[in-house]
Order: C-alpha cells, then sequence, then structure tokens
C-alpha cells in the first residue's frame, strides 16, 4: 500500500492506495478532472502515456505527492 498527498487546487488529502493502481484510474476514483490542468508526481510533470502506468511502474515504494492545479482565466 502506497500513501498517496493528493492536491487539488485549495484542496490536500492522504489516500492509502493499492501500488498497481494507475493514476488514471486514482483520479477517476476520486472525482478528479485531470483534463484541467497539469498533472505532477512527487514534482515531475507526468506525459499523457504515464496516467495508464501503476504507481510501481512510475517507481512509488511509500509515499508520494500527486497533485493536479486547474488552470484558470484569472490566475
Amino acid at each position: 500500500m502506497i500513501e498517496v498527498n493528493l492536491t487539488v487546487n485549495t484542496n490536500r488529502h492522504p489516500h492509502i492506495v493499492d501500488e498497481n493502481q494507475t493514476i488514471r484510474e486514482f483520479f477517476e476514483e476520486k472525482g478528479v478532472d485531470y483534463s484541467l490542468g497539469t498533472t505532477n508526481l512527487d514534482g515531475s510533470t507526468l506525459m499523457p502515456g504515464d496516467m495508464d502506468r501503476s504507481f510501481s511502474e512510475l517507481g512509488i515504494t511509500e509515499k508520494c505527492y500527486l497533485t493536479n492545479i486547474a488552470k484558470v482565466d484569472n490566475a
């Protein structure tokens, strides 16, 4: 199991997930529309193909920070 600290705009919540879950599955399970912003995993920007890779495939073994910050017009 992996602890994922999910940050979306102003909210941050820790979640415990299976290491074989993909990033896309995680976002869909949490109701996050990841198409609205840039997704980063531990500070590195994820590419579109990375969304279907599991946490373990991306080298995450214990804990990570996953962020998706939506772009807004007035920012």
